[in-house]
């Protein structure tokens, strides 16, 4: 393992992080908050520690796949364990578990909170919740090659590590260049849904943290009822920009580039769509009559349908209310997720596409045992090692999932509460079910079981590999 390499890389993130915190110390100072200076003094000792990890440059750049996926998920943690110290430092969440609970879902873009009142911490604080959702989105190690030419070809280990889906396609030929490409069309997005929030009179500051949110598929709020108190057309406004988010990017890539029929003639987008037009015809008929109006009803439907799929997570009504099929269906597209190659969450409806041909052709080769079929996705032939991860990784996943609900189970809190926070935290989706639905939080769970969480949100953000291979010893001897 090349362990100055990897000491390095983890310098950078910490540069860029001590960077990041810039805004919302400014922040704290433009409302006169106290917060801002935990702020300024974290983002100080980040500077520190980054010039004194990059100030010896590695004699070989060269990573290996395992050097990229270990270095992503250190990078990830060292990144939460800095990112919770001004909430703890400013008084706005005291312990420091809490705090780093609330600092990875931020970055992991899952939006589950401890907090009980989250209209009562600082703006500063409210800022970097958000920010860190924009920040994790896309991923910090994309950004970090999007503007450093750090490691030329070994940069392509990071980016499978820490993009989404069952396999990584660079969209042109350097990966530096579609990292930028990728941060280009981020970027656009946040500040066009911004501009378009500030238009329907939401202030600048709570349009930023919607945008920051919406576009990293985040959720997290700030306000107590997350959307339910804004109007119908900014609901609208954030329903569409959460479904335009979970879209797999390199749609929108093709797009740019003209080739329009190439990119409507993605598979995986036209399930993502269909799936949303289905779950949301399927539980507008069953809570139609729980609104005065049909338009109230559908329009909750549609938002409640595009925060879960993509995981963000915001709301706009109590969904715990809703009858048990409307509730089936959120937990299903909490599993199914977004697509690949987008800022969502989730198992990734490529890896569902897969495993639905998979089974198919199963069925087929045994009612036609000389049958010679492939499973092709957008026309090409699926190769054997995507579909051999996709197995792997949904094994793990199962196992996770009951070993995870185990562990928590021990607080003694309902199948229905455990169940779903480890979905939630796991899928990247924010809320669940019964005490930690969208009018709950997660603050009621022992350290124990915030720690268990963590894990599982870090865990579904790098889409498990990354994490499980720093528990393994074998990841640490030397190629």
């Amino acid at each position: 393992m090349n362990f100055s390499t990897i000491r390095y890389i983890i310098g950078w993130i910490l540069r860029f992080e001590s960077f990041f915190m810039l805004l919302p110390a400014l922040v704290g100072f433009l409302y006169q908050e106290k917060a801002g200076f935990a702020y300024l003094f974290v983002a100080m000792a980040c500077f520190l520690l980054s010039y004194l990890l990059t100030a010896k440059k590695p004699a070989s750049k060269e990573l290996y796949l395992k050097d990229g996926f270990i270095v992503v998920a250190l990078g990830w943690i060292v990144m939460s364990l800095f990112g919770a110290l001004p909430f703890t430092l400013s008084g706005d969440i005291p312990s420091y578990v809490d705090a780093l609970f609330e600092a990875v879902s931020g970055f992991t873009t899952t939006g589950a909170s401890i907090l009980a009142d989250v209209e009562s911490i600082s703006h500063a604080s409210l800022i970097w919740r958000s920010f860190s959702h924009w920040i994790g989105g896309m991923g910090v190690f994309v950004f970090i090659m999007a503007v450093l030419p750090l490691f030329g070809g070994s940069t392509m280990n990071m980016m499978k590590a820490e993009s989404t889906g069952p396999s990584v396609d660079k969209l042109v030929p350097r990966v530096k260049n579609t990292a930028k490409i990728l941060y280009g069309i981020y970027i656009f997005m946040t500040i066009l849904q911004t501009v378009i929030l500030v238009l329907l009179d939401m202030p600048l500051f709570e349009a930023m943290c919607t945008s920051f949110g919406t576009t990293g598929t985040g959720g997290f709020g700030f306000k107590n009822d997350s959307f339910a108190s804004f109007s119908p057309a900014i609901q609208l406004t954030v329903a569409v920009f959460m479904i335009l988010s979970g879209v797999n990017y390199s749609m929108y890539f093709l797009i740019l580039r003209r080739k329009i029929k190439q990119a409507f003639s993605l598979e995986e987008v036209w399930w993502y769509f269909g799936i949303i037009g289905v779950a949301t015809l399927l539980i507008f008929m069953k809570i139609k009559d729980l609104y005065p109006t049909l338009e109230e009803g559908l329009r909750h439907s549609i938002f409640q349908v595009g925060a879960i799929i993509t995981s963000t997570g915001y709301a706009t009504t109590d969904y715990n209310l809703w009858p048990p099929f409307a509730s089936m269906c959120l937990i299903v597209l909490m599993f199914i997720g977004a697509c690949a190659g987008s800022t969502g969450g989730g198992i990734k409806v490529s890896r569902i596409i897969i495993l639905a041909k998979s089974i198919k052709k199963e069925i087929s080769s045994i009612a036609h045992p000389q049958e010679v079929s492939k499973i092709r996705l957008n026309g090409h032939p699926v190769s054997h090692e995507v579909i051999r991860s996709t197995n792997v990784f949904l094994s793990i996943y199962l196992l996770l999932l009951i070993g995870t609900t185990l562990l928590i189970s021990i607080d003694g809190q309902n199948f229905t509460t455990n169940f779903t926070a480890v979905v939630a935290t796991l899928n990247n989706t924010g809320p669940g079910l019964d005490m930690v639905g969208p009018t709950g939080n997660f603050g009621f769970f022992s350290n124990l079981s915030k720690l268990v969480l963590i894990f599982n949100m870090l865990a579904g953000r790098l889409e498990l590999f990354p994490i499980l291979l720093l528990l393994f010893p074998v990841s640490y001897r030397k190629h």
